[in-house]
Parts: C-alpha cells; structure tokens; sequence
C-alpha cells in the first residue's frame, strides 16, 4: 500500500494525520460537492468556454466580467470561470473575427459578429441544466460525509462508514429491482 513516507525526501506529499493514527484516508474519489473535481478540475472542460462565451454574447454585447457573472448565474453558482480564461478566449474569439471589440466608457464591449452567430448555431455550447432538488440533495450529502470524515471523530467516522455501507447495499437492491421489473412503456 502506498505510504507517503516512503517517498524520496524531496517527493513527500502533504501529512496526513489519519496515516500516522494507522486510519485509511476517505475511501471513495468524489468530487467536491462545491463545483471543483480532485486537484481543482473545473466543471468545464478545456475548450468548452468558447460556445459557452459566444452563447452568452449572442444575447447581448457584455464587457469580460459581465460575461464571468452570466456563465456563473446560468450555473447556479457551481461554477465561475476565471478571468485568465475568458480575456485570452474572448481576444482569440475576436482574432478570429467572431467577435468585435469596442472600448465604451472605459470598458472594452464584446459584440458577436454574423459568423459568431453562424458559429453558435452550428455547435451549440454545453449548457447548465437547472440543478434538480435530488442533485443538490446528493451534493450536501456528499459534504456532510466529507465533512465527518475530516473533522469527526474515529467514533463519528465509524457510524458513517456504517451508514454508508448500509446506503450502498439499499442502493443496489433498488438496481437489482429496476434490473427484475418488466419495462414500462
């Protein structure tokens, strides 16, 4: 089993006090209930900011922050991209003549030109579908294990592997009875 002590001096990773209790770090790989995947991945994918900036912009024409706050709005909150990644995107957009720039009142407005619109249409963006109640009740489940699992103590850790292990086996009784159950339809 990997142990981070067992590294080469210059190659350790943070301590981690449950290693040196002899406890197993949190045994399951979800993502942070916040929005953020492990190592700080963002919901979007490389490439997918540009139809999502030409499809805010085909609305109306916005300056760089507006269209930070929209992409943040239309995504409940899970996600806010960075400054870093939509000038440069918005810059290329405009290089490419997708887009025109105009400095108004001190702002540069971005304003989709005709072969943005084109290029909108053609591939429509990733969209923010409205977070269910459901996912959002999984989402402040998955935090309230994470948060039991960090700060709780071996008690409170142990009665949460419990119920999580009694969660998992009522789980996979619902998907053995909708693998029975004749379909519907």
């Amino acid at each position: 089993m990997f142990h981070p002590h067992t590294l080469p001096a210059g190659r350790r990773h943070r301590r981690d006090p449950r290693h040196e209790r002899g406890e197993a770090p949190f045994p399951f790989p979800f993502r942070d209930p916040f929005g953020r995947g492990r190592h700080g991945r963002s919901l979007v994918r490389r490439g997918e900011i540009r139809p999502l900036i030409l499809s805010v912009l085909v609305e109306r024409p916005m300056h760089g922050y507006e269209v930070i706050q929209e992409l943040e709005s239309r995504s409940a909150g899970r996600w806010r991209p960075s400054a870093g990644s939509v000038y440069p995107t918005l810059q290329q957009l405009a290089d490419e003549g997708l887009v025109t720039a105009a400095d108004v009142d001190g702002r540069r407005i971005y304003t989709v030109t005709d072969d943005g619109r084109k290029a909108a249409q053609a591939v429509p963006g990733p969209t923010f579908a409205t977070p269910e109640p459901d996912a959002d009740d999984f989402r402040r489940f998955v935090a309230a294990v994470m948060q039991a699992e960090k700060v709780g103590s071996p008690a409170a850790r142990r009665e949460t592997h419990r119920i999580l292990a009694d969660a998992r086996k009522e789980i996979y009784r619902l998907l053995a009875e909708d693998a029975t159950a004749p379909d519907e339809g």
